[in-house]
């Protein structure tokens, strides 16, 4: 029946009603961010209306943040997030973990408080400022990213990396250095003015 009516005149109605329907559900960047960990606005920071925060409170965004659409952000046991940092689509950033725990307890897994579970992970996640983390790529609890880190379109991120790494692969491995991708663009004087950290700039060059 439904094919029918779709088919008849009315077929284009129904086509125009559904894509205005879904331009007014599409995706959109939501402008400013309100962190509940420092009860302080981020005038800046931008976040997908797809994106999901969970435990908001114990997730601490930095200003000049942006999070694409469909990505993740589990705050449960502790997030950190800093200035300048974009995060692609479809990325997932975990500061929990119960692929142990369910094993383990079986069907009394969800009776148990999760601070007495056995094997249960909790670990806190803190990347660095000005990082760019790839579409699909996936940061688990426990890891820390230095400043500038690049994360691979794809990458699962085990553990902790220095500032200025580029990680790719499952598991993630360092394979390069972000500064020294940045470097050559930094013979202009007015980059290195605005390069996001004034003291390796320093050091480098002098400046």
């Amino acid at each position: 029946m439904k094919r029918l009516i779709y088919l008849s005149g009315l077929g284009f109605v129904i086509s125009l009603a559904l894509n205005a329907i879904s331009f007014f559900t599409r995706p959109f960047m939501v402008y400013g961010y309100f962190n509940r960990s420092l009860f302080d606005y981020k005038k800046f920071t931008r976040i997908s209306s797809t994106a999901v925060l969970i435990d908001r409170k114990n997730i601490d965004i930095g200003d000049n943040v942006w999070i694409w659409h469909h990505s993740v952000v589990d705050g449960s046991c502790g997030v950190k997030i800093g200035e300048g940092t974009q995060i692609g689509i479809w990325v997932g950033i975990f500061s929990h973990s119960s692929h142990i725990a369910l094993r383990l307890h079986g069907r009394d897994y969800i009776k148990i408080p999760k601070e007495q579970r056995a094997g249960y992970v909790r670990r806190a996640v803190d990347i660095g400022e000005y990082c760019f983390i790839g579409a699909g790529a996936c940061i688990l609890p426990g890891v820390t990213l230095g400043k500038g880190c690049l994360v691979s379109a794809g990458a699962v991120v085990t553990k902790s990396a220095p500032d200025y790494s580029i990680l790719a692969g499952n598991p993630a491995a360092i394979i390069g250095s972000s500064f020294e991708m940045d470097r050559r663009f930094l013979d202009s004087k007015a980059l290195r003015n605005s390069y996001f950290d004034p003291v390796r700039i320093k050091e480098e060059f002098g400046d």
